[in-house]
């Protein structure tokens, strides 16, 4: 019988997926679910990644989120940003960030909200986006799953590459660009669609094609059959609760913490 799970677990363990043949590289998952993922990766199917502690050391082990309570990190070497961007630079590094909006080619925004010149909202900015989408790869986990965050068109202002031919240089694919999943809080999406669109992958227990389809800006491409996202196992929970996140930092990520089967809810 599979143990109940919550929807941050599930998305935790369909995340983790991401990392799964990648080798030694350096894992690089930022907020809290894709950190989470990339820890559990690392400690069942890819024990190979490289990780860091989140601050300048290179670590042996995923270190849990929050209070520490006596956990010492198991150092394995010096992590500055020059070691940290030979990797980036030398495509040995596979990332999971949260875009704000991403769009039908992959790009992404985490920039300005509305027009470049009078924007409605202003973010964090460009960031590591631009230089991140052209070198290695790259996954995204999108918290809310809706039309403002998987828009029609292109995104308000484009801060990484994606498969828009019309904005490569030269019209020149770059050499490291290459995106692999986009998990949600309904499905898991690729990029293995004709001509790279966007498809889904896989839907969360509970929710149907047209529920995806709905709730996305642009047309969804889809397989055959669409598999049901993977329950997590129970050893990938006990990792999840008892080793990565002792202190529960996951049941903030979604309000109230739903349940992961939402045909039970």
């Amino acid at each position: 019988m599979t143990p109940e799970f919550s929807l941050a677990e599930l998305c935790i363990a369909a995340a983790a997926e991401a990392w799964r043949n990648d080798g030694e590289i350096l894992a690089t998952g930022i907020t809290v679910l894709p950190r989470l993922a990339a820890g559990l990766a690392k400690l069942t199917f890819n024990p190979a990644l490289m990780m860091t502690d989140g601050e300048n050391a290179f670590v042996s082990e995923p270190v849990p989120l929050g209070p520490r309570n006596g956990y010492a990190p198991k150092v394995e070497g010096w992590a500055p940003y020059a070691r940290t961007f030979d990797n980036l630079w030398g495509g040995k590094r596979h990332a999971m960030v949260v875009p704000t909006q991403i769009d039908r080619y992959g790009q992404t925004n985490i920039s300005t909200i509305g027009p470049r010149a009078k924007p409605k909202a202003a973010l964090l900015g460009a960031r590591g986006y631009p230089g991140n989408s052209i070198n290695h790869q790259n996954s995204y986990f999108l918290p809310s799953h809706n039309n403002r965050a998987l828009v029609e068109g292109e995104v308000d202002f484009v801060c990484s590459v994606g498969y828009n031919k019309a904005r490569w240089l030269n019209s020149q694919k770059p050499f490291g660009l290459d995106l692999r999943l986009i998990v949600t809080d309904l499905a898991v999406l690729d990029f293995e669609g004709p001509d790279h669109q966007i498809r889904v992958r896989s839907l969360h227990p509970g929710i149907s094609f047209d529920q995806v389809q709905d709730n996305t800006g642009f047309p969804l491409a889809r397989a055959e059959r669409i598999a049901e996202t993977p329950a997590p196992t129970s050893e990938q929970l006990h990792i999840i609760r008892e080793r990565l996140d002792p202190n529960g930092q996951r049941k903030t990520v979604f309000k109230d913490d739903p349940v992961g089967d939402r045909r039970a809810a």
